[in-house]
């Protein structure tokens, strides 16, 4: 089946009850038919759930759905995006170990980088995604991961994957990590290009409704083997609630990108004709100073444009202000428009210069471009540009 029925199709066995929508299983353990059942489910001789710490029905068909998507042999579920991304370095790193990693990252990344890992002796060394050549000088002997986002939060730059899958090829004791959360595995498959394990905040596209937290995990078997080792042990599990959620959701994301990603390329080429913008970023305008990597490496550009209006910090909150439908959050991936000031909120932690390094500046405002009417989106935007003049 083509991906699109997959994420319709895909669903955990029927019960006896016959039921058409899978159920929610609100279950914390799972009962053994015999004591030997019980002995061989935890000798892992069998399969089997036994507690929803460590697997459950719903859980289970969200991620073999994601699996799906990103051409994955295994995976995970986790309570958030973020603990997804510290699994990947606290269950698979120790002491000594190095990372490489590109410099466009998420605020909250940047600090497991540069102020948690540090603690337990795993350091890192950031590169540029306009400097190729920099991932390779950047390896040392104890370096065991090179992690990126592509396209990054919120300065929408791109890492070419063709690249980095061949250097992982060349040092293939370094693990290959991919948050391909902006981009989703229906535009965007970094495994194609030889990453070992891809991340998502299951929380954004996945959910599309700002409903629920989630992250997951997916890659090669052997390493998601030893993460479900480290989560066993540490907790960080999805409710079964919320994978339930997530699933269903996932049967209308093709849908929905398609959407949101027409909405946003109509709205950043509009922004990018107006006089009161100094940028425009979005990965499919010509523009974009990696447009035909963007073309070559995604099926489109994705739902988030990123601008600097003129004014600098008290023009960009006076935009802010003005807008009457688009929302204020630091969510992203809804169904509905949102509207983010990086630089005082998601990235706030960051200082000024670490901001500009990565193409935050104090009027950079980020859209996720919602499922409205375009019409009724535009209005909005205009209409604040004119009205924080």
């Amino acid at each position: 089946m083509k991906e699109e029925s997959k994420l319709i199709r895909t669903q955990t066995e029927r019960s006896p009850n016959r039921e058409h929508s899978v159920p929610l299983y609100l279950t914390s353990s799972f009962i053994f038919d015999d004591a030997e059942q019980g002995r061989a489910i935890f000798a892992e001789e069998i399969g089997g759930n036994i507690y929803s710490r460590y697997s459950n029905p719903n859980t289970t068909e969200f991620i073999k759905k994601v699996c799906d998507l990103e051409g994955a042999e295994d995976g995970l579920a986790f309570a958030s995006g973020m603990a997804a991304v510290f699994a990947s370095f606290a269950g698979l790193l120790r002491s000594g170990d190095h990372i490489v990693s590109f410099r466009s990252i998420f605020g909250s990344t940047h600090q497991l980088l540069t102020q948690f890992l540090p603690r337990w002796g795993i350091t890192s060394t950031y590169v540029d995604a306009l400097n190729p050549e920099g991932w390779e000088a950047a390896i040392r002997p104890e370096t065991k991961m090179i992690f990126l986002e592509t396209p990054s939060n919120p300065g929408l730059e791109l890492v070419d994957l063709e690249v980095l899958g061949k250097l992982k090829a060349k040092y293939p004791h370094i693990i290959l990590n991919v948050d391909n959360c902006f981009a989703t595995p229906y535009l965007q498959k970094p495994i194609l290009y030889g990453a070992d394990i891809v991340s998502h905040s299951a929380t954004k596209y996945m959910d599309g409704q700002g409903r629920v937290l989630g992250g997951v995990l997916v890659g090669r078997k052997e390493l998601i083997k030893d993460l479900l080792f480290f989560i066993r042990h540490t907790g960080p599990a999805m409710s079964a609630f919320n994978a339930w959620i997530f699933s269903k959701s996932l049967e209308t994301l093709a849908l929905r990108m398609d959407r949101h990603c027409s909405n946003a390329l109509k709205v950043a080429e509009l922004l990018e004709k107006n006089s009161e913008v100094e940028q425009v970023r979005y990965p499919f305008l010509p523009s974009h100073p990696q447009y035909e990597l963007a073309k070559r490496q995604m099926k489109q550009g994705g739902g988030i444009v990123t601008f600097v209006i003129k004014g600098g910090y008290d023009r960009a909150v006076r935009f802010m202000d003005a807008l009457e439908m688009i929302l204020l959050t630091s969510n992203l991936g809804d169904s509905r428009t949102i509207a983010t000031h990086p630089a005082s909120t998601t990235h706030s932690k960051l200082s000024a210069g670490e901001r500009k390094q990565i193409g935050i500046f104090p009027g950079s405002i980020r859209i996720s471009v919602g499922l409205e009417s375009i019409d009724d989106i535009t209005e909005d935007i205009l209409r604040a540009i004119e009205s924080s003049k």
